[in-house]
């Protein structure tokens, strides 16, 4: 077995079992030593174990009375070396109590006890004579072992303070995280909104128009009444339908702005250039319309993509493609950055597990019918690729959810 399981299977005891453990092993050397004194000194008897027993019992309570615990064995090993016993081990106890001084106090009163500690050892050698205590040099030096564990036990204390500082920062660190996906979350919910409202707004006002017209006409023109009336119904599965797309990833209503268009991604091109990186535009839709909803959706997932590129990579270059091909709307971001593995996407991972940004695009893109697939390039660098519908069919497909999912749901 190692010395870490051992620690650790010590550090998982019980406070007194501990305290009781440690009292034992001092016990042993410390016994051993006073026991086999060198010759021509005073030999053990009853008052050198009554020190002993007197030192471990005070070991014991050591992490509830630290301080009077080494007064108690500080005072014990002083009076073996008054009583004329020497050794090595015989100040293990109250080398023990200045650990747990320092380890569970603070650092002025581990100063003050080093200071203490360390006049009493030289004024014990002083009185007893370097023959007896300090055979080795002058009293100075029996100065010095008390800073020892002082020192380690302020070194092991500093250690505990920046590992629990660590762990604080680290839950604070997680708490921001979470406040920054709520926000997320919260700015998706908003562009949804204003998309809904711009999509739909002109949409119901001009059914708003047609009915009435279809209204006035109804007597006197019923030709000109069933156009309009034909024209509502066509308006309004339409609304229908670019509803339901987009309410599919709708959270909660707010404030609206105009809903993005292809039109707007030399905008959105300039301000990604503004920011360090080339991006070179392809835009062909072949001349002919693209529904409001997909245009929108195309915009988002290149401006999310964009985003990416800024944020995330080292690219210098992006290019952006925006192409028509019959029934079908490409849509591909490539970027020349370094090889960067795509986010894991295992069997029910929810936006917590791959972030918000490329879920947002598959949930856009598939409201529609489309896909989204993203990955390392093969000739380097990140790509995203979306093929969108340029032409809604009649009724969504039968996946598409027909209500608004739950909450953290996705489509």
């Amino acid at each position: 077995m190692t010395f870490d399981r051992l620690a650790a299977r010590a550090r998982a005891l019980p406070p007194l079992a501990a305290d009781l453990l440690v009292a034992a092993v001092v016990g042993v050397f410390t016994a051993a030593d006073a026991a086999v004194n060198d010759p021509g000194y005073r030999q053990a008897d009853a008052l050198t174990w009554a020190l002993l027993v007197v030192s471990l019992a005070a070991l014991v309570r050591r992490r509830r009375w630290p301080v009077p615990v080494a007064c108690v064995t500080g005072a014990a090993c002083a009076g073996w070396a008054l009583y004329g016993h020497i050794g090595e081990l015989l100040n293990l106890p109250v080398i023990v109590a200045l650990y747990t001084v320092a380890v569970l106090g603070d650092r002025r009163r581990t100063l003050w006890t080093a200071v203490v500690a360390s006049l009493a050892s030289g004024a014990v050698a002083l009185v007893v004579g370097r023959d007896v205590v300090n055979p080795q040099g002058l009293p100075v030096l029996e100065m010095v072992w008390p800073l020892v564990p002082l020192l380690l036990g302020e070194v092991v204390r500093t250690r505990r303070e920046l590992l629990a500082e660590y762990a604080a920062r680290a839950v604070r660190a997680e708490e921001d995280r979470e406040r920054e996906a709520a926000r997320r979350v919260r700015e998706e919910r908003a562009r949804v909104a204003r998309e809904v409202h711009d999509i739909l707004a002109h949409t119901v006002s001009a059914m708003t128009v047609q009915a009435g017209v279809a209204l006035d006409a109804l007597d006197t023109a019923p030709e000109v009444s069933r156009r309009a009336m034909t024209q509502v119904r066509a308006s309004g599965k339409e609304a229908v339908r670019e509803l339901r797309a987009t309410l599919s990833v709708l959270r909660e209503a707010e404030s609206t702005a105009p809903a993005p268009r292809l039109d707007q991604l030399d905008e959105l091109v300039a301000g990604v250039e503004a920011g360090g990186v080339r991006v070179s535009l392809r835009r062909d839709t072949g001349g002919a319309g693209v529904p409001a909803v997909v245009e929108a959706i195309a915009y988002r997932i290149v401006q999310e993509a964009l985003t990416n590129v800024v944020r995330h990579s080292a690219a210098t270059h992006a290019a952006v493609s925006v192409t028509r091909t019959g029934p079908r709307l490409s849509v591909e971001v490539v970027d020349d950055g370094p090889p960067v593995p795509p986010p894991p996407d295992p069997p029910g991972a929810g936006a917590a597990d791959q972030g918000f940004g490329l879920i947002g695009m598959r949930e856009r893109a598939v409201s529609v019918g489309g896909s989204v697939t993203y990955g390392p390039d093969p000739g380097g660098g990140f790509r995203v690729h979306a093929e969108l519908p340029a032409e809604l069919p009649a009724e969504l497909p039968p996946e598409l959810p027909a209500e608004l999912p739950a909450e953290g749901g996705t489509p």
